[in-house]
């Protein structure tokens, strides 16, 4: 990178240029012991199995299932480094900001019958050997198809911002539903979405299955891929997740497309939208 004192272009700008995301700038060292990372780690999986337990039965499941002498109080410390919850209370990562105009949740009783109706997006934890990182994905809820990823060592707004441009490459949807963290619902994030008439649809405080898809995207993240593989850096969960996600796209089969890929699904629907524009403007 240009040094600062130097800089005739925006860091934006040159994170294009080098084609790296704008996130890994801002990466931060957070300081932790291997104690405390093993017990994140086990958090993890415990948070991805049984979302709705909260601080008191991980600190039970950890003491008398996993043998770990641990207290309450640590575990809620732990827990807020990663930023979770049980589900009855807030199911992501998230954290709320009051000063965010909230938007209200727009798909209560609505059929999701075509591509591109709705997309969603949330973030998530992915334990390494020796740290973490977070990852954040888009996804179409008709063909479960995942439209663009980003992983982070941070929690910043631009990661997330950079996924949703990815994402509307393919172009847009009618509905893009998010939780009410600081992330989805800051002024660079909506002002996107609004930029392009895309309705913005957020999670209610103590709905636990609103953002399902991608709620069991992440499950499946995990227990296939992250959990399996014990990634040592950032560098290398980039890489396998990536393959993963190229997998689940094009190969892994979806009960609930009665057995079809999400590619399957999402592009040739794409193609026919394509193809009836173009007749009825003449094309």
């Amino acid at each position: 990178m240009i040094e600062k004192d130097n800089i005739e272009i925006s860091i934006s700008r040159q994170c294009e240029l080098l084609n790296i995301p704008r996130s890994t700038l801002y990466y931060k060292i957070i300081e932790k012991n291997d104690n405390d990372i093993q017990a994140m780690h086990l958090i993890d999986e415990i948070y991805t199995k049984s979302p709705f337990y909260g601080r008191r039965k991980i600190t039970q499941y950890l003491n008398k299932v996993k043998g770990l002498h641990i207290n309450e109080k640590r575990v809620e410390r732990l827990m807020k480094v990663m930023e979770i919850k049980a589900i009855y209370q807030k199911k992501n990562l998230s954290i709320p900001n009051s000063s965010h105009k909230k938007y209200p949740y727009l798909l209560s009783g609505v059929n999701i019958i075509k591509v591109n109706q709705v997309w969603s997006t949330d973030i998530t934890y992915i334990r390494l050997r020796h740290g973490f990182a977070y990852l954040c994905a888009v996804i179409d809820w008709y063909s479960r198809y995942v439209l663009s990823w980003k992983l982070s060592n941070t929690m910043e707004t631009s990661f997330c911002v950079e996924a949703l441009n990815d994402a509307l490459n393919y172009g847009k949807p009618d509905i893009f539903n998010t939780d009410q963290g600081s992330q989805f619902t800051s002024h660079e994030f909506t002002n996107r979405l609004l930029l392009d008439e895309i309705k913005i649809s957020m999670d209610g405080k103590g709905r636990a299955f609103d953002n399902i898809f991608i709620e069991r995207l992440w499950r499946s993240v995990k227990y296939e891929n992250v959990y399996p593989n014990s990634y040592d850096t950032c560098h290398d969960a980039r890489k396998g997740i990536s393959s993963y996600f190229e997998f689940y796209n094009n190969e892994r089969l979806h009960q609930s497309l009665d057995y079809e890929t999400p590619v399957s699904v999402y592009r040739p629907n794409v193609m026919v939208r394509k193809e009836t524009y173009e007749h009825s403007v003449g094309l």
